[in-house]
């Protein structure tokens, strides 16, 4: 799910008052713009309790998850309640090879990655490094969505960006677009350069948010990857949904002062990003995601990023494969259409899904979901040379 949505169903009015984002003893600060006594008060959002839980995960699901500890811990206490959800994702196939670890990058940021590897003795035709979006991980739909995608011979690698999921960080914080493609680029070129990976094609998918990380590290090395996959990209922000220039400049203004400091979205996203209603429900067990308010900093970041990656589009040069929901009301498909007649490349494809909503890899009835799923794993496939198979 993305905060552009969040931005046009919010209201921007000053004098304001933002909740402190550090917050780890469970208390409620709150950091008033002179003026305040008319202002209105801007609270964090607390998680409703999970229906059918215990008291006692309900409380963890509730718990601060602004440090990576917390979420790790909170990840733990889930892991075997969200595996048994009924969702097609979660229904796993059998054999696929997993591993997790932490890894200190060169900014001294411990990052949590995982792959999914074919069962063993499967030859692996390709390398799929996966880009999540705002509010998301890694884990959780994505574990479905990589293991089907392993089942069919490729080496399925992913991490969680510093300040999201179980990496460290201040929960939901983008202090610098630009530092954050330059963290996958160098996570995702350690993980290329593995004995087991020559010779493989190399391939990486960004889904909404993720997608306009994917196109910025394409930018910054337009040569580092044999194919570029986008799903439900946000790429440039529609023209309904950016803020005013004068919100903007408030806004810019205000993320220089308090910059970790929260915006309030009006409306939760879920149901603009679910279209099965039965699914919808299963989202709030993604209990690590990032659904709060969106943090200052991180809303210039990356309302700038994508008003860089708009003026840079025509040189997305990689073979390319745009999907996305033709009723997405969260990142616009007529974005996408943009994207796919901007781009230079050559090899370029683009699908629009009657009547899907953001999430057609996890929000879609089952048929629609193993559908897009298919066109990916096709679409890699007819870009993989017989000779680049390993053991």
């Amino acid at each position: 799910m993305d905060f552009s949505r969040s931005l046009r169903l919010q209201t921007l009015e000053f004098p304001l008052r933002f909740q402190t984002p550090i917050d780890h003893l469970h208390q409620n600060p709150t950091f008033s713009v002179p003026g305040g006594a008319r202002g209105r008060i801007v609270s964090a959002l607390r998680r409703p309790p999970i229906e059918g839980l215990s008291e006692e995960l309900n409380s963890i699901a509730r718990r601060n998850l602004d440090f990576a500890r917390t979420r790790r811990q909170v990840r733990s206490a889930f892991v075997e309640v969200q595996e048994q959800l009924d969702h097609v994702l979660f229904k796993f196939p059998t054999g696929i090879r997993t591993e997790e670890w932490y890894e200190r990058n060169s900014r001294g940021v411990e990052i949590f990655c995982k792959s999914w590897m074919p069962k063993q003795g499967v030859r692996i035709k390709g390398v799929l490094c996966f880009c999540h979006g705002y509010g998301d991980t890694c884990v959780f739909f994505f574990e479905g969505i990589a293991r089907r995608i392993a089942a069919a011979g490729y080496a399925v690698y992913a991490m969680d960006y510093p300040g999201f999921g179980l990496s460290e960080g201040l929960h939901g914080y983008v202090p610098s677009f630009d530092q954050l493609a330059d963290d996958v680029i160098e996570q995702y070129t350690k993980i290329k350069e593995r004995p087991e990976l020559k010779g493989l094609p190399h391939f990486i998918l960004g889904q909404s948010m993720g997608g306009a990380v994917t196109l910025k590290v394409h930018l910054k090395e337009p040569y580092a990857w044999d194919g570029v996959v986008l799903v439900a990209p946000m790429c440039k922000i529609a023209e309904d949904v950016t803020p005013p220039a004068a919100a903007l400049k408030i806004l810019t203004l205000m993320s220089k002062v308090m910059p970790k400091a929260k915006l309030v979205p009006q409306k939760d996203l879920a149901e603009l990003a679910f279209r099965d209603l039965r699914k919808r429900e299963m989202a709030v067990y993604n209990v690590i995601c990032y659904n709060d308010n969106v943090r200052l900093k991180t809303a210039v970041e990356l309302l700038q990023a994508t008003k860089d990656i708009e003026m840079q589009l025509e040189k997305v040069s990689a073979p390319l494969l745009v999907l996305h929901g033709a009723a997405d009301k969260v990142t616009d498909p007529r974005v996408s259409q943009f994207l796919y007649e901007k781009a230079s490349s050559k090899d370029k494809t683009l699908k629009l899904y009657p009547e899907g909503y953001h999430s057609i890899l996890e929000g879609e009835p089952d048929d629609r979901i193993l559908t897009v799923l298919d066109d990916i794993v096709t679409w890699l496939d007819s870009r993989v040379p017989l000779h680049s198979f390993s053991l």
